[in-house]
């Protein structure tokens, strides 16, 4: 494709989105517009492919802060007849090119920006974009994705991409070779990964979280309680006599590995007080009521309120 062609391209209006958008702004337009008109979604329905490579190519540039300014200098420049593509030596009319550019012409910019294009030879296909939900197991611990998609116009491609161990919610993972079709070779396939939550783990940095109920009875007294981690086996941490609830215990490296570091465990402590207590645990609550009622435990609460 020309450089002409690029820079009379509106990208704002093929995405849809006002020229003073946001980048999130036009990354959720983006998403949307993806959704709709992915060829897995139409298959057969030509105009709408050519419509999603089209929005493609613009959250290309305009997904890029450098590639965007860049564009958004070129494009102001040609509405108000700054340059026009060249014909025969006349680049640029009303102002001095090397101002904005640096000396470049419109061909030389466009081609830099879109991956070849005019004078510069042919031009590499579109990157495209797609999603993959993975549950949280695998962001810790890695995976390999089979996806079934159309990015070449000739039906559905069989696509493996590796996941790494330790991907957060939202990162992208690049396939190369696996975007549009293009005079210069194919582009890349990004796949935006969104990470489903686990019933009780959760993450902080590399490390793994989870809160551990307990009863009364074993946070009073002490005990040594098993405590499941998310490769499936077990750990025994040792909990003290009058453990309250809210305190971390930290288990060493059972966390997200992730390189060179490998984060911990952190176990939040729960204290479960039963919902009804009859018979002998009834008497066992009083009794014990009884033997410490000498105690205040909200008297330091009560002067700190009183300050």
């Amino acid at each position: 494709m020309a450089a002409k062609d690029l820079y009379e391209k509106d990208f704002y209006q093929v995405l849809g989105v006002d020229k003073k958008a946001s980048a999130d702004e036009i990354k959720k337009k983006y998403r949307s517009l993806a959704r709709d008109l992915h060829p897995d979604k139409n298959q057969g329905d030509a105009a709408l492919e050519e419509k999603f490579k089209a929005v493609s190519e613009a959250y290309d540039i305009l997904s890029d802060s450098k590639k965007r300014a860049e564009y958004d200098e070129a494009r102001s420049m040609f509405e108000r007849g700054g340059f026009r593509a060249p014909t025969g030596g006349q680049n640029f009319q009303g102002g001095d090119f090397n101002d904005i550019f640096g000396g470049g012409n419109p061909q030389d910019i466009f081609a830099n920006l879109f991956g070849g294009g005019g004078r510069r030879g042919p031009r590499k296909g579109s990157d495209l974009q797609t999603e993959s939900a993975i549950t949280f197991k695998e962001s810790v611990f890695g995976t390999t994705l089979d996806l079934k998609l159309n990015t070449d116009g000739n039906g559905p491609q069989n696509i493996s991409a590796r996941v790494p161990a330790g991907v957060n919610d939202g990162a992208k993972i690049r396939v190369k070779g696996k975007g549009a079709p293009g005079e210069a070779g194919p582009g890349d396939l990004f796949i935006q990964l969104q990470v489903k939550p686990h019933p009780i783990f959760s993450r902080k940095g590399e490390n793994l979280v989870l809160t551990l109920p307990v009863t009364f009875a074993e946070a009073a007294l002490g005990a040594d309680i098993k405590v499941p981690t998310l490769a499936g086996d077990d750990v025994t941490v040792r909990l003290a006599a009058g453990t309250p609830t809210g305190r971390v215990l930290r288990v060493k490296g059972r966390g997200i590995k992730k390189g060179a570091i490998t984060g911990d465990l952190l176990v939040t402590i729960e204290v479960q007080v039963p919902r009804k207590a009859e018979g002998k645990a009834q008497e066992a609550i009083k009794a014990f009521a009884a033997a410490t009622a000498h105690e205040d435990v909200r008297a330091e609460f009560i002067s700190k309120a009183k300050l």
